[in-house]
C-alpha cells in the first residue's frame, strides 16, 4: 500500500466542526503546508478541504503536491494520467466533476458495477470512503517518478453513496 493511503487510511473519521469553530486536526494541515504549497492561506474548515486533504496526505508521503492544491481540479493535471477505465492502481488521485467545482480523493476498490469505492477529505463534512460513479470522473493521476503499484480490488460491498462533497 502507498505511504499516502496509509497516512489517508489513519484519518478515516476526521470531521470538520460546524459552526465557526474549526477542526485542530484540519488547520494543522492547512498551516502546516501554508499558503505556497494550498495557493491560499488556508482559513477554516468551512472552507473546502478535499484538495488540502489529498495535499496533506501526497506531502506525508514525500511528494509535491500540485500547484495550488487546494483546489479538487489542480490534481486533474497533476503527476502522470491513467487511463479512466481498465486497470485502476490502489491509491490512484481521482478527481471528480461537481456543480461549482470539483473534488479529489483516493481510489480505495473498485465496485462490481465499475463504480470507485474514495477515501477523500471533506466528504459529507468527514474524511471516509465513499462510493462514486465514473460518469463524474474526469482523471486519474499518479505521482510522476513513482512506480504505478497493483490494482485497486474488487470490494465485497459498496461503500455508501456520496452525499455531498466539496
Amino acid at each position: 500500500m502507498t505511504k499516502w493511503l496509509t497516512e489517508a487510511r489513519s484519518l478515516i473519521g476526521t470531521r470538520e466542526v460546524p459552526g465557526s469553530a474549526n477542526n485542530p486536526v484540519i488547520m494543522t494541515w492547512g498551516n502546516r503546508l501554508g499558503a505556497q504549497v494550498l495557493g491560499i492561506a488556508y482559513g477554516g474548515d468551512s472552507v473546502p478541504w478535499c484538495g488540502l486533504f489529498a495535499a496533506w496526505c501526497i506531502h506525508h508521503a514525500g511528494i509535491t503536491p500540485p500547484a495550488i492544491a487546494i483546489r479538487a481540479k489542480a490534481w486533474a493535471t497533476w503527476g502522470t494520467g491513467l487511463p479512466l477505465f481498465g486497470m485502476v492502481p490502489l491509491g490512484a488521485v481521482a478527481v471528480f466533476e461537481r456543480k461549482g467545482g470539483g473534488h479529489v480523493g483516493f481510489v480505495d476498490s473498485i465496485n462490481a458495477d465499475g463504480s470507485l469505492n474514495i477515501l477523500g477529505g471533506n466528504q459529507g463534512d468527514a474524511v471516509n470512503v465513499r462510493r462514486f460513479t465514473r460518469d463524474r470522473l474526469i482523471a486519474l493521476r499518479w505521482p510522476a517518478g513513482v512506480a504505478v503499484g497493483p490494482a485497486a480490488k474488487i470490494a465485497a460491498a459498496a461503500a455508501t453513496n456520496t452525499t455531498g462533497e466539496a
